[in-house]
């Protein structure tokens, strides 16, 4: 593992400005810099970076936190590999604990053995000649390390004349242990495909047979590297081009995705044995591309291309769906010299929404008005879902689908949840902003030496929707999203402790007042305790606070 004092080093040597300056465009606003914010689209700058507390936060998306952070978030990369990366940003030499540094041994391991498959494939005349008939160039083979590992034997011969220790290659899914403890090699006479992290670091990866086993893909198993829902085959190479194009091509395989860029559509990745995920929405967002879904057009193809159109119209992507014809694949179509009729496929994609209401209506009888009635209610619940203007411009498709009503669709819509945002969520605190409350937090955060004075007369509730915050800054969760948030708001300044005690008064000048209002119309409170709560709230409490002077929170 990266050594403590060598992170803390690093941290204290780097700035923010300098560190999220090389992967956005940051503008000077005051004493803190703006910029669009990568992590969701939007037009006006929300995304502030502080040089002086030396961190970053989003009041749209509400994502912050250190460079580190930033780095992981954007890069989507672990935490070492975060640091690992910015320390070669900035020429700076780490320092690792001796013995310890599981992740980079693993991550070694996985280089060497990706090596070893890449020349294992040159003397391998039937993986060639595999590869040689899917259309699979030489070049190909090279940009995507595509290799071959031999018999099961061969690979433990390998990782001992090479002194790889057995347990690591077991953590990296190199191998696999039986009941009887011996290790094997969990790919044995497979072409493989390495599967690499964002940052271009081999995690796992993928072997197609060419002995006619049962499984014809395999992948690496869930490794503290290698998650599967959160990769994408082949993102390392495409995320450039989409960052340019502003488009990305999800397709079903490896081989989609080789001869895809092969035939320049070098914006293509895949998910691996697995559909889409929620986890993949963040890979699948960066740099705001359209989506989309390249599958086969057989049925297990139409089903999850309708799981993922439905998941992505829901989280507000735009894209569309192809589905290739009379049982061809992307690869297919590229290796037989149709790259212009996948050009064309692609410009004619079938947009998400329409799409899933096609398929929802496709899969009854609409003759029989109890199925057209369960069609029609499976196609309700998904608009109701999106935001009511997506919602009414589908109407009348829906309609037409089902040979009924568009005005059907409206009706009850004003109860339930009936809409999602599309634009991400935006923090309580600034959509509505109570500054007064607001400029209390902060001052806690600025001075924390105000919580003793504030924790003697306020309780958490009378801070209503700042509760989180409250219990966040009195935790000193100082990474928390709504805490960053106030720390970077320039509207909101922290008080005098003059201003701060008569602010805290006010606050609760304002709750008894409240109070005692409900109390006096309150007519199932016994006369004689309303009489007390008014005679306490009039007499003591009020004339108190009114002085200046802080009076204990009183709940009852």
């Amino acid at each position: 593992m990266i050594d403590n004092a060598s992170i803390e080093s690093l941290k204290n040597s780097i700035d923010i400005v300098d560190v999220i300056g090389n992967f956005i465009e940051l503008k000077k606003s005051g004493a803190n810099y703006k910029a669009n914010c990568p992590f969701h689209g939007e037009k006006t700058p929300s995304f502030v970076v502080s040089p002086s507390k030396q961190i970053f936060h989003c009041f749209g998306c509400g994502v912050g936190g250190d460079a580190i952070k930033f780095v992981m978030e954007l890069e989507k990369l672990t935490y070492p590999e975060s640091i690992e990366k910015i320390a070669s940003m900035f020429n700076f030499s780490l320092q690792y604990t001796k013995g310890s540094s599981d992740y980079t041994e693993s991550k070694q391991l996985l280089e060497r053995i990706q090596q070893w498959y890449v020349k294992n494939l040159d003397s391998h005349q039937e993986a060639k000649g595999y590869l040689q008939s899917r259309g699979v160039s030489l070049a190909s083979i090279e940009r995507f390390g595509i290799g071959y590992v031999p018999q099961g034997k061969e690979v433990l011969q390998f990782l001992e004349q090479t002194h790889q220790p057995l347990p690591k290659a077991l953590e990296a899914g190199v191998l696999a242990r039986g009941d009887d403890g011996r290790y094997y090699a969990r790919l044995v006479e497979r072409i493989t495909f390495p599967i690499f992290a964002s940052s271009g670091a081999p995690v796992g990866f993928g072997g197609r047979t060419i002995t006619n086993h049962p499984a014809k893909y395999i992948n690496s198993p869930q490794t503290k590297l290698f998650n599967k829902s959160r990769l994408l085959y082949g993102y390392h190479l495409a995320k450039e081009r989409i960052y340019q194009q502003k488009r990305l091509i999800v397709c079903e395989g490896y081989l989609d995705v080789v001869l895809f860029h092969q035939a320049g559509f070098t914006e293509a990745v895949a998910s691996m044995g697995t559909a889409l995920t929620p986890e993949h929405l963040p890979l699948l967002r960066k740099g705001s591309p359209e989506i989309i879904l390249a599958y086969d057009g057989d049925n297990a193809g139409k089903n999850a291309a309708l799981k993922a159109a439905e998941m992505l119209s829901l989280n507000s992507f735009e894209g569309g769906v192809v589905l290739f014809p009379n049982g061809q694949d992307p690869a297919d179509l590229i290796a037989s010299g149709k790259s212009e009729v996948v050009a064309n496929l692609l410009r004619d994609a079938k947009a998400f929404i329409p799409f899933v209401l096609e398929q929802f209506v496709a899969s009854y009888d609409l003759s029989n008005p109890h199925a057209k009635e369960q069609a029609f209610g499976q196609c309700k619940a998904f608009l109701s879902k999106l935001s009511p203007i997506i919602q009414e411009s589908y109407f009348p498709l829906a309609g037409s689908l089902l040979g009924v009503s568009s005005a059907l669709f409206s009706q009850g819509r004003g109860s339930g949840r009936t809409q999602q945002k599309v634009e991400p969520r935006v923090e309580h605190f600034q959509a509505q902003k109570d500054i007064a409350k607001l400029s209390l937090l902060k001052s806690l955060i600025e001075n924390p030496f105000y919580i003793d004075t504030i924790l003697e007369v306020v309780d958490a509730s009378l801070f209503g929707h700042y509760r989180p915050l409250f219990e966040a800054i009195l935790a000193g969760e100082m990474e928390h999203p709504q805490v960053m948030g106030l720390l970077l708001d320039e509207s909101i300044e922290p008080l005098s402790e003059e201003s701060f005690r008569a602010t805290l008064c006010a606050m609760l000048m304002k709750y008894y007042e409240q109070k005692l209002k409900a109390v006096i119309s309150n007519e199932s409170m016994p006369f004689a305790q309303k009489s007390f709560f008014i005679r306490k709230m009039k007499t003591d409490i009020i004339p108190r606070l009114k002085r200046g002077e802080l009076v204990a929170y009183d709940a009852k």
